[in-house]
């Protein structure tokens, strides 16, 4: 499944479906196939995301390239034993903040499965 975070404040965000909910759930939302974030909760859900990305590089601070992991599971819909090069959560959450800001600035909304 593939979810696309959008807003006519800037570029929409496509995720697989797995990373997408972990999405949600770290702002604060629930795990929805319809949603949106509004432009009076955007604050909320962008200091989450903050704090997210904060605690993902402290854990992987001190931690060298060559050790973290080559690959991750691909979720849900995938084939039970494939898997997708790892990505940290910092690279998956930093476009969605990036969208979030830039909502936030010119007072949209953002929302997703529509």
């Amino acid at each position: 499944m593939i979810v696309i975070f959008q807003s006519p404040a800037s570029g929409d965000v496509i995720m697989f479906g797995d990373v997408a909910q972990r999405m949600m759930k770290l702002m604060g939302k629930d795990v929805t196939d319809k949603g949106i974030v509004t432009v009076e909760q955007l604050p909320d859900a962008i200091a989450r995301l903050k704090a997210a990305i904060e605690e993902d590089k402290q854990q992987r601070a001190g931690v060298q390239e060559e050790d973290l992991p080559r690959t991750e599971p691909a979720g849900s819909g995938g084939h039970a034993q494939s898997s997708r090069p790892f990505v940290t959560l910092t690279q998956r959450a930093v476009p969605l903040l990036e969208l979030l800001e830039w909502s936030l600035k010119k007072k949209k909304p953002v929302v997703w499965g529509v």
